[in-house]
């Protein structure tokens, strides 16, 4: 008969493999500005690319703002909406824009479909009409960066020209055909140089490392030992049984099994860039609240038989589960409530913060599962995982067309996205969105944090002359160098471990060899007893 404790065993690495296969999402952020020194420039046509919010109001009643992008010429926009004008819209006849227009354009914006001429010639025509600016309609979603060709060395366009969606154009386009009146406020907010938003993710990263290194010593209060027997149960009676609830079985990841692994997360990640759909997306969604019910569950357990240690005590027992603690059968359906209700209201403006919750507890739970058993292993998979992101970031866009990491990070078309990744709104930033990190951004590298606490404190060792410290430190400042790379790289997406496994792994080889105890790093545990250490409330 498998025991309760087997199954759970099942259960947790179940969602730790899944989960990890989706943890090396590219840390990405969509920059007011995009310049690109490989189009022609000239004098009159050497603007930067930028962003442009479109306030629109049919029938004088204001609709959701659109997003284009200004071209490389024409005349600059304001940054602030009061300093920029209203101005009715209209439909340039001909559409396209490409010949002199019959249409009267006095003192409107000229709204034109993409493609018969360039896009100089539109501005051309648009503003030879009386346009006060001339908004371009592309055949699909992406916004294309409108340029001049090799023998437009001189233009004379005055007025802005802006790219939008066909969705945008669709929509204006349609209310003109019924007779509706469409005005638009055309500018171009600037994006903050310092962004709060991902100071608070900083934080929020960093403080998932440190929380999940201490959480065993100080929460749960178990030794910290690196002598234990991986996935055995060791059968327990009278006051052992007590525990059964909150022990934990140990994921020793070997050197052949981190290689393993990164292969089988490159597989996964090639299936969902070919096969992203709204159902794929859906699996991910129910599969990650699977996960973070048991990551919250395991810590809200952990965290009231602490608080209160006569709760973590009374036990009761249930047909097929056997003996189990009656804190646990409470706080089970809370967390399934939590869940559903985060996956019902997912697109919700305060969804981030559930998604946040279950993403914190479920990485906390598989960095008490999953442990490294020394820096060889570590520098396996590290090494393995640091390919794997520039590879996937960088180098398959020359192989697929686009970055396949940022692609399935980016979610399908119907607007889902996958959930395995931490988010926080851009409070202060007039483009809004968010600033997100992936899973594996946090769990690698908190996995090689936490075995550096783990050998302090078998070896006793302080603050200052342990690794712990450093190592959190070298961290924290990998990720404030990511952050620093998509700032000066206009927001193009970064792969994160490029970044923090240098400050991480790098460190904590450079300190034991100066330290003298790289071997002992390298080699910890090989020549310890493999037994499991049992300990009574």
């Amino acid at each position: 008969m498998v025991s309760c404790g087997a199954r759970r065993t099942a259960l947790r690495l179940s969602v730790f493999l899944f989960s990890a296969i989706f943890l090396f999402l590219a840390a990405a952020a969509d920059d007011a500005a995009h310049d690109d020194e490989s189009t022609p420039k000239s004098g009159t046509c050497s603007n930067r690319f930028q962003l442009v919010k479109i306030r629109n109001w049919v029938n004088g009643v204001e609709s959701a703002n659109l997003v284009g992008l200004s071209a490389r010429f024409g005349a600059s926009l304001p940054r602030h909406a009061s300093e920029a004008q209203q101005w009715p819209s209209a439909l340039a006849n001909p559409f396209n824009c490409c010949t002199n227009l019959t249409s009267k354009l006095s003192n409107s914006i000229a709204l034109a479909k993409r493609g018969d001429c360039t896009f100089t010639a539109k501005a051309i025509f648009a503003q030879a009409g009386g346009a006060t600016g001339l908004l371009v309609i592309n055949n699909d979603e992406d916004l294309y960066k409108m340029v001049c060709s090799e023998n437009d060395t001189s233009i004379a366009v005055t007025i802005p020209v802006v790219m939008i969606p066909k969705s945008a154009g669709d929509k204006l386009t349609d209310s003109l055909d019924k007779g509706g009146r469409v005005e638009v406020l055309l500018y171009s907010p600037e994006r903050p140089v310092v962004d709060l938003s991902a100071t608070f993710l900083w934080l929020m990263a960093v403080g998932t490392i440190v929380c999940a290194s201490l959480w065993a010593d100080f929460i749960v209060c178990e030794p910290v030992d690196e002598r234990y027997n991986q996935l055995e149960w060791k059968d327990q009676t009278g006051a052992g049984m007590i525990n059964r609830e909150n022990e934990k079985e140990i994921l020793e990841i070997n050197a052949k099994g981190a290689i393993i692994f990164v292969i089988a997360a490159s597989a996964f990640l090639l299936l969902l860039f070919f096969f992203m759909s709204s159902w794929f997306v859906w699996l991910l969604i129910v599969l990650f609240c699977i996960g973070g019910v048991e990551g919250m569950h395991v810590c809200l357990v952990a965290l009231f038989s602490r608080i209160c240690k006569v709760c973590g005590r009374k036990t009761t027992s249930l047909p097929i589960l056997g003996e189990v603690l009656i804190l646990s059968i409470v706080i089970l359906p809370l967390c399934i409530a939590f869940a559903v209700y985060w996956a019902a209201n997912r697109h919700a403006s305060y969804a981030w913060i559930g998604q946040d919750i279950l993403g914190i507890c479920l990485m906390i739970t598989v960095l008490q599962m999953a442990r490294l058993p020394n820096i060889k292993v570590a520098s396996a998979l590290l090494s393995c995982a640091f390919v794997y992101d520039v590879f996937w970031v960088f180098i398959s866009p020359l192989i697929f067309h686009e970055s396949v990491m940022i692609a399935v990070a980016r979610g399908d078309n119907s607007g889902e996205t996958i959930p395995m990744l931490l988010r926080i709104p851009r409070f202060f930033d007039p483009w809004g969105g968010y600033d997100m990190i992936g899973f594996g951004d946090i769990l690698f590298p908190g996995l090689l944090v936490a075995f550096s606490y783990r050998y302090d404190r078998a070896n006793r060792k302080g603050i200052t002359n342990g690794y712990f410290l450093w190592l959190t430190l070298g961290y924290a400042f990998g990720l404030l160098l990511t952050y620093i790379a998509l700032y000066l790289m206009d927001g193009h997406g970064q792969p994160a471990l490029l970044y923090l496994v240098p400050c991480t792994l790098g460190l904590i080889v450079i300190l034991g060899w100066i330290r003298g105890e790289l071997s002992d790093l390298w080699s910890y545990g090989n020549s310890q007893p493999r037994e499991r250490l049992v300990t009574d409330v």
